[in-house]
């Protein structure tokens, strides 16, 4: 119970902030590389958006995504496409130091609905532990339930271990988005 009190605290903390601060940027974690869905997503969210870079991580190869971007009227400029990734932790620990170069503190995480609780335990910590915060905005999908429980706990300690020790543990995971 005396635990509780101060992990509640935090959470209303970071619940209260992350309304008062504007995203600088808009994280995608690439997805299916046949349905287009997230970069389709992000290419009308950006329309919305136009001051805000678009950085991406994994999905569709370039040539794909930038047509994409391209037919939404999204200039090439504002996307920064990253395929060093080779799971959702990996989305996560190979751009947040971009992110962080580049000052940007707060962005809008664009994921699939069934992958969103992962993700966003994941960017608790990863982005987190660079005081970077974010604004989950889920794309639909026809996947009627999220991800199991068990994919979030595991990449959560597996993001706990990369924040100690740099290392993701993710060399032999195959875990695509």
């Amino acid at each position: 119970m005396i635990l509780t009190l101060p992990l509640i605290t935090l959470w209303g903390y970071k619940e209260i902030q992350g309304q008062f601060t504007q995203p600088q940027a808009i994280l995608v974690l690439g997805g299916s590389t046949k349905k287009l869905e997230r970069e389709k997503f992000t290419a009308d969210f950006a329309r919305k958006h136009p001051n805000l870079p678009i950085w991406i991580s994994g999905g569709s190869p370039p040539t794909v995504t930038r047509k994409v971007f391209a037919k939404a009227g999204i200039h090439h400029q504002r996307l920064h496409l990253d395929y060093r990734a080779n799971n959702t932790v990996e989305n996560f620990t190979t751009l947040v130091d971009e992110l962080e170069k580049n000052n940007i503190k707060s962005v809008y995480l664009i994921t699939s609905d069934y992958h969103m609780r992962r993700a966003k335990v994941i960017g608790e910590i990863v982005l987190g532990s660079r005081g970077i915060t974010f604004k989950p905005v889920s794309v639909p999908s026809s996947s009627s339930q999220p991800e199991p429980i068990g994919k979030s706990i595991r990449d959560g300690v597996r993001s706990l271990v990369w924040v100690a020790t740099g290392y993701t543990g993710g060399d032999d995971l195959p875990d695509k988005n």
